[in-house]
This record gives C-alpha cells, structure tokens and sequence, in this order.
C-alpha cells in the first residue's frame, strides 16, 4: 500500500523529516487545492478509507492495509464516513488534525525503528515543529498568526488592489499595485524585508523563499507559491483578478 515501507527506509534525521516534507505537502495539497477531488474520492458509501500521504508529495485515498500489523502506522479509517455529517470546513479540520497525528506517528516510527537517540529525536521534532501543522495551514490559523505579526506587510497589501504591477510585497512576489504605491512603499522596504521569512504559502504551508514566485489571491489575500497554484510569471502578468483554489471551489459550490 504505502511507498514508504519495503526497500524505502529513511535511516537519518535529515531523511526522516524529507519524508516528512513530501508526505505533509501531499496531505495538504489534497485538503487544499485538491479538496474538490478528495471531496469526490470519499464517498460515505464504500468502505473504511484513509487519506495517505507519499513521499512524493502526492496523496491518496484508499483502503487500509491489509497486513497484520502493518508496514508503518496507518492513518485513521472512514474518514468518508463523517463527510456529508459534517460542516465541509469541520470535515476537512478533523481530516487534518488526524493527519498531523499520523505524520508524526511515522516520523517517529523512523526513529525508533533506526535508533535514533535523545539527542536525534529532539533535532527531529524541533525540524517538524517549525513547520505549520496541516491543520493550522487547513484553518487558516497559520495566516492568522503571521498577520498580527505583520502589520506592515498587511497595510500595504490591503491598498495593492489596483493595477497589475510588481508589487510592494516581499520580491518574486506578484499582487496588484501602482506606480504611486511602489513609490510609498520604498520607505517600509527594510521592514518588510524582515518579514518576509515569515509568509507562508497558502497552499503547502512552506515558508517564502527570494528565489520562488509567488502571486497573491484577491479574495482571500492569502500567498501562494506559483508552483503549488500552477500560476507562472508570465500568465500573472495577465491576469486581471486572481483567485486561489480554495476561493474559486467555493464560488463554483455557491
């Protein structure tokens, strides 16, 4: 069933928390841009089914192991049971809660099966931990915090609603402002350069990187990374109105 048993064994901490990486990324793309499509694949009519996360960063719906035990810790059985009982946005928290679990029920499966000593154990967890759960990614709650943080960042973005220009935000970033904004915003450079580690991507929840493009939703005003979203440089500058995933899913339900 999962790609990260048999021959796959990550034996460091740097590998454990790769694999990590590749399957939080996966989870999240599917409670994220992928939700219509995981919506659909779990339907309350078949059996137990389980959200998987590979390495890879893909994810997947399916049924659980059929091994006693298993290769590596399973994810919670039936979440398609609670679909239709629930609130979408309940659902899709609980489906994330139980899949922050299971990340680290396999991160430190790894480090036992491999041996991993205090010191080693608490290097890994203190890598994970930097890292925003699926569930405050899924929620928003990871937006939140960065915004009281970010005042600054928050007040320039809010006025960048006009033309469609490199913007204001932290560079290789793409939101909508004018020649007059840019001129205003040179005198908060400095500080906004200072928080420009701290935008995460709406999408995986990784943190901004001065190399990646990124573009931002006009709706909901949340970054993403250009790769995660499938938005190049090029189609941007194009672009009149951009909205994420999540905020066209929700118009298209409406």
């Amino acid at each position: 069933m999962m790609d990260g048993s048999g021959a796959y064994n990550p034996r460091t901490v740097e590998e454990v928390f790769r694999d990590f990486k590749g399957r939080r990324a996966g989870m999240i793309k599917a409670l994220t841009t992928d939700v219509q499509e995981f919506y659909r694949q779990c339907d309350p009519e078949k059996e137990n089914l389980c959200l998987y996360g590979h390495p890879n960063e893909h994810w997947e719906v399916n049924l659980p192991a059929e091994e006693v035990p298993p290769e590596l810790p399973e994810p919670v059985l039936g979440i398609n049971f609670a679909r239709d009982g629930m609130q979408e946005k309940d659902w899709l928290s609980l489906v994330a809660v139980h899949s922050d679990a299971w990340l680290l029920a396999v991160a430190f499966f790894f480090a036992s099966r491999f041996g991993f000593d205090k010191a080693d154990r608490k290097r890994l967890f203190n890598m994970i931990n930097d890292l925003p759960t699926i569930f405050e990614v899924v929620t928003g709650t990871a937006k939140k915090q960065l915004k009281e943080k970010s005042s600054v960042s928050n007040n320039s973005s809010n006025k960048s609603k006009s033309n469609s220009k490199r913007g204001s935000e932290p560079r290789g970033k793409y939101s909508k402002t004018t020649a007059k904004d840019e001129e205003e915003d040179e005198g908060v450079e400095d500080e906004e350069d200072e928080e420009q580690g701290e935008t995460l991507c709406g999408a995986c929840g990784e943190s901004y990187a001065a190399d990646e493009f990124w573009i931002c939703c006009d709706i909901c005003e949340n970054w993403f990374h250009g790769k995660c979203v499938k938005i190049t440089p090029a189609r941007a500058e194009h672009i009149k109105q951009y909205k994420c995933p999540s905020c066209s899913n929700k118009r298209a339900r409406s």
